[in-house]
C-alpha cells in the first residue's frame, strides 16, 4: 500500500477496517471478562472488575505513549524519503516500551493492594480483584508491547497483521474465559488467565512481521537516544493521557459512587466502563486509521490528501457517536443482561444511569479522534490541551463537585458536560489548523 499515491477513499477505509477490527477485538477482552465474571459472580464480580479497570488504563496508556508517539514520528520522517533515520524512532520506542514495562510490572506486582484501594476497592472487593490480577501479573509486558507494535505495524504497511494478532488473542480469550471460568470452575482467576494467555498469543502473531520480507522495521541505534525518546514521549503524550486519564476518572467515579450511591451503582458503572471502552475503541480506530496516512502525507506536504482523510474521519466519528448514543438510550437494560446476572435493584437504577451517561457518547469519538489528528499535524500543544481538559481538568472537577452541589445522581452528568465543552474547542482548533493547510497549498 502506497500511502502517498493510492486513492484516499479505499486506502482510508481499508485502514479503518483493520484498525476497527483490532480495536474491537481488544475491547472484547474486557467485555468477555466482565460478562463471564458477572454471570458467575454476580454484581460483586462486576464491581470488582470496575476497580481493576484503571490498571488496564495504566498498562494500555504506556504502550500507546511509545507506540503512537514513535509511529507518528516514524511516518512523518518516512514521508520525507526513506533512509532519513525513521528506524531510530522505532528503536527508541522499543527500548522505551521495555523500560516502561519493567516499571509498570514492578508497580502492579509489588503495589497491588494499595493500588486497588486507591481505585475504590473495599474489603469485600479486594479478594475478587486480586484473584483476577493473579495470572495477569506474570505477563504485564506483553500488553505494553502489543500496543506499541500494533502502531508500528500500521505505519509499516501491515495493518492486517496487527488485526490478525489481536483477533487471534481475542478469540482465544472468548473461549478461554468460558472454559476457565465455568468448565474449570476457576471464577475470577480463570478470566484473568484467559486474558493473560490471549495477550501472549497476540504478541506472538505480531512478532511474525519481523520474519516477513515486507518488514522494514530495523534496530538503528544512534547518538542522542534520550532526545529521541523525549520526542517520542512528547508526541505520544496526548494519546497516552487519554487512556491514563480514563483510569483517573474511573478511580474518581469509583470513590464518589461508593461514597454516595453504593455497590449496586458501582456495578452499573462497571457496565458503563465497558460500553465506554467500546465507544473509545471506535474513536481509536478512526484515529489509528487516519494517523499513518496523515503523518506520511504531512511529511510529503500533500495537503489535499490530508483534507480528504479528515473528511472521511469526521463522517466516521459522527456515525459512531450517533450509533452508540442511540443504543444507550434504547437498550440500557440490554447491556445489563449482557454483563451480569442482575438483581431487581440493579435493573431499577440502571436505565437512568446508562441513558444519562450515554449522552456523552455522541461527542466522545470526535474529541478522541482530534488528538490523533493534531498529533499527525505535529500540533502537540493542541493535542495535549484537548486530552488534559477532557481527561482531567473539566471532567475531574465535575465528578468531584456535582454530587455535592446537585445531589448524588448528578455525578452521571459529568462526562456529557465535559464532552460538550471540549467539542467546542475541538471544532475551533480543527477549523484553524485545516485552514492553515489550505493557505499553505495556495501559498497565501
Amino acid at each position: 500500500m502506497d500511502l502517498l499515491q493510492n486513492k484516499i477513499k479505499p486506502l482510508y477505509f481499508r485502514y479503518l477496517a483493520a484498525a476497527f477490527g483490532s480495536a474491537l477485538i481488544s475491547s472484547i477482552y474486557g467485555l468477555v471478562d466482565m460478562a463471564m465474571v458477572g454471570q458467575y459472580q454476580g454484581p460483586e464480580g462486576t464491581a470488582a472488575l470496575a476497580v481493576v479497570a484503571p490498571v488496564w488504563n495504566l498498562i494500555y496508556s504506556l504502550g500507546l505513549l511509545t507506540g503512537i508517539g514513535g509511529s507518528v514520528l516514524f511516518g512523518t520522517v518516512r514521508g520525507k524519503g526513506r533512509g532519513q533515520g525513521e528506524n531510530q524512532y522505532f528503536t527508541g520506542a522499543l527500548l522505551g516500551t521495555a523500560l516502561l514495562a519493567l516499571v509498570s510490572w514492578g508497580l502492579i506486582v509489588f503495589g497491588e493492594r494499595p493500588l486497588l484501594e486507591l481505585f475504590g476497592a473495599d474489603e469485600a472487593l479486594l479478594p475478587l480483584a486480586g484473584e483476577y490480577l493473579r495470572p495477569i501479573k506474570f505477563v504485564i509486558p506483553a500488553f505494553l508491547f502489543n500496543q506499541m507494535l500494533a502502531a508500528f505495524l500500521r505505519n509499516d504497511g501491515a495493518p492486517g497483521l496487527a488485526t490478525a494478532g489481536v483477533l487471534a488473542g481475542g478469540i482465544f480469550n472468548v473461549f478461554g474465559d468460558y472454559f476457565f471460568v465455568f468448565t474449570m470452575n476457576m471464577g475470577m482467576e480463570g478470566a484473568g488467565l484467559a486474558t493473560a494467555l490471549g495477550a501472549c498469543i497476540t504478541l506472538a502473531v505480531m512478532l511474525s512481521h519481523f520474519f516477513s520480507p515486507k518488514n522494514s522495521l530495523r534496530l538503528e541505534l544512534s547518538r542522542g537516544f534520550g532526545r529521541k525518546l523525549g520526542e517520542i514521549c512528547g508526541t505520544g503524550f496526548p494519546t497516552f493521557f487519554i487512556d491514563a486519564a480514563m483510569g483517573i476518572l474511573t478511580m474518581l467515579f469509583n470513590r464518589q459512587i461508593m461514597k454516595y450511591l453504593g455497590t449496586d451503582a458501582l456495578a452499573v458503572y462497571g457496565i458503563i466502563v465497558n460500553i465506554s471502552t467500546f465507544v473509545q475503541c471506535c474513536a481509536y480506530s478512526v484515529g489509528q486509521a487516519s494517523q499513518p496516512i496523515i503523518s506520511i502525507n504531512f511529511g510529503a506536504r500533500q495537503w489535499k490528501r490530508i483534507r480528504l482523510v479528515l473528511r472521511y474521519a469526521l463522517i466516521s466519528v459522527g456515525a459512531f457517536g450517533i450509533l452508540w448514543t442511540a443504543l444507550a438510550m434504547l437498550f440500557p437494560n440490554g447491556f445489563v443482561y449482557i454483563f451480569m446476572n442482575p438483581t431487581k435493584q440493579v435493573l431499577s437504577i440502571a436505565p437512568a444511569i446508562i441513558r444519562t451517561y450515554g449522552i456523552s457518547f455522541l461527542l466522545l469519538p470526535l474529541n478522541i479522534f482530534s488528538t490523533y489528528y493534531f498529533q499527525a499535524l505535529m500540533k502537540r500543544q493542541a493535542s495535549f490541551l484537548v486530552s488534559v481538559l477532557r481527561g482531567a481538568v473539566i471532567s475531574g472537577l465535575l465528578i468531584c463537585l456535582l454530587p455535592g452541589m446537585l445531589g448524588a445522581d448528578a455525578v452521571w452528568l459529568a462526562m456529557p458536560l465535559t464532552e460538550a465543552a471540549v467539542a467546542v474547542l475541538v471544532i475551533c482548533l480543527i477549523r484553524r489548523y485545516t485552514g492553515q493547510l489550505d493557505r499553505q497549498e495556495t501559498g497565501a
